[in-house]
């Protein structure tokens, strides 16, 4: 299993209104490095959900249902699409303030390149993000 953080803002589309559809479809992704990310996404696979321009905290998990496939959004290009699942919410949001000073994840992708939408996160990053969140899977 792999992990991934995956951004959105509350009021475009955020973990409740992921919660309450039961499921979506990810896309609208336009750079290559987080299209290449989505595409690296197996089915089961967790994503940390993260409230980003308002908020700017990890409010839950979302699973990874189907592997990639073309965006339908994409006038053109070569753009992917994921669809996800809420899996579990967080106990107690994580901001990122509390992200930025925990010393164990300095090297997270959200605080060493913030604007990247879909990215990796290792297995200790992931444990560390639910044990601040006091989340338990």
């Amino acid at each position: 299993m792999q992990y991934w953080l995956v951004k959105s803002e509350p009021d475009v589309y955020g973990y409740d209104q992921l919660v309450k559809d039961g499921r979506t479809r990810w896309d609208g992704v336009r750079n290559y490095q987080a299209r290449n990310n989505l595409r690296a996404m197996k089915t089961g696979d967790l994503c940390l959900f993260y409230h980003s321009n308002i908020g700017l905290e990890v409010v839950g998990i979302a699973r990874v249902l189907t592997e990639h496939y073309p965006d339908p959004t994409a006038d053109k290009g070569d753009w992917s699409s994921v669809d996800l699942e809420p899996f579990i919410s967080f106990t107690r949001p994580v901001s990122l303030q509390q992200i930025k000073n925990h010393p164990a994840l300095q090297q997270l992708g959200l605080v060493r390149n913030g604007r990247l939408s879909v990215m990796p996160v290792s297995f200790d990053e992931f444990s560390t993000l639910l044990s601040l969140g006091d989340t338990k899977l």
